[in-house]
């Protein structure tokens, strides 16, 4: 089967540029392209490869919204490394066991020792994030860190060293 091959107007309209811009990307090499007479022609994998992403289904066999990310970072403050430590591997091994559904999440945590803080980033798909954060939200409540906590959770960026996993 012959590869999709996309005009410089299908490409703009599909990424929201200006043909401009799509001609500026193709002649600084950002973007591959197959000139055929006075024209551009660029192919699926080219698209993909500048967008990060499969291109979108063109079959009209889609017919809803596309899929939806989620990003969330938890802090919590007032958290020895100990608790630390059991927050994150009871995280880690929930993300590293949930059910198949299809939809990967990715989670990093990260302790500060010194501000004795947490925080935990979720990226992944609206229903796993939720999953997580839910999870997250329960360990708390249930007191599977007390005697280690002394602070509340909140929103914030992440520094510090961490813990990577990912999973379905």
């Amino acid at each position: 089967m012959e590869e999709r091959m996309y005009s410089v107007e299908e490409v703009a309209d599909l990424l929201g540029l200006h043909v401009r811009t799509v001609r500026g990307y193709i002649r600084a090499g950002r973007l591959e392209a197959v000139r055929i007479g006075k024209q551009y022609r660029i192919p699926a994998a080219a698209l993909e490869a500048l967008t990060g992403r499969p291109r979108p289904a063109q079959d009209g066999s889609g017919g809803g919204a596309g899929r939806a990310e989620a990003s969330s970072i938890v802090q919590i403050d007032g958290v020895g490394r100990v608790a630390a430590d059991r927050l994150a591997t009871f995280v880690l091994a929930g993300v590293n066991t949930a059910r198949g559904g299809g939809d990967a999440v990715r989670v990093q945590t990260v302790h500060d020792e010194e501000r004795r803080r947490m925080k935990i980033v979720i990226l992944g798909g609206v229903p796993a994030t939720a999953e997580v954060l839910r999870l997250i939200e329960a360990v708390l409540d249930g007191g599977v860190l007390d005697g280690d906590v002394t602070g509340g959770v909140a929103l914030g960026g992440a520094d510090g060293d961490g813990r990577e996993a990912g999973g379905a």
